[in-house]
């Protein structure tokens, strides 16, 4: 993937040349969002809103909209995780009630339909606890006739960005901006044709992708460090 991105859509993917295919590049989340916001500068002090995908996407997000000066929200969106194994997802939930499954996978892994419903259910409980946990009482934003900046903390598979851009379609969202710091480029060949601009600053390919390898330090975000983020 060296030199010019070979994949179908890249006419609406920006990234930096510079950090293709390298790891180990932004030291935390918060420095990822500050060189993802250097990407977006045409945005800055405008009445674009940036949402961000609890957990991992938050503190990318409150760092890019802080340095841009752009109002922040969040779009609650849940991986539908396997029920040995909850690091992997096999379809994602969001706020609104959209649900995708991943059917290549699904048709991998041997679950009854029983236990996909289960699974589904857990992460529609899971997405209405964390949506009220993180927005209490307020109306969600009107999306339309403004741009919306979806950010994450990396995309691997892009089922739970497809999932939160489907969401906000469906909420009135005409002008979809993804950004997020790393992405296998496959994923974003996925997510580029459902919205209008893609800006990802390290694009990786290959196998054993994990959006932890572009972060110096990786951990867990816990709900209670979103809650610290969201005090004024």
């Amino acid at each position: 993937m060296d030199g010019e991105l070979k994949c179908e859509f890249c006419k609406n993917i920006y990234d930096l040349s510079e950090l293709r295919n390298r790891s180990r590049i932004f030291r935390d989340r918060e420095e990822a969002g500050s060189v993802l916001a250097g990407m977006l500068l045409d945005y800055g002090d405008s009445d674009a809103l940036v949402l961000a995908i609890p957990a991992g996407g938050v503190p990318v997000a409150a760092s890019l909209a802080r340095e841009l000066e752009l109002d922040w929200d969040m779009a609650v969106v849940s991986k539908i995780t396997l029920p040995w194994n909850t690091e992997v997802g096999y379809g994602a939930v969001a706020f609104e009630g959209t649900v995708k499954l991943n059917n290549e996978l699904v048709s991998q892994i041997g679950l009854t339909l029983e236990e996909i419903e289960e699974d589904v259910e857990e992460a529609k409980r899971k997405v209405q606890r964390r949506f009220k946990k993180f927005r209490g009482d307020k109306p969600f934003p009107n999306l339309k006739k403004r741009p919306v900046i979806l950010v994450d903390d990396g995309v691997a598979s892009g089922y739970t960005m497809l999932v939160a851009v489907e969401a906000l379609k469906n909420k009135g969202a005409t002008n979809i901006i993804i950004a997020v710091p790393t992405a296998h480029l496959k994923a974003l060949e996925r997510v580029a044709e459902k919205v209008n601009r893609v800006y990802c600053a390290n694009i990786r390919g290959g196998w054993g992708f994990a959006v932890a390898d572009s972060y110096q330090t990786w951990y867990d975000v816990e709900e209670e460090v979103v809650m610290n983020i969201l005090k004024p």
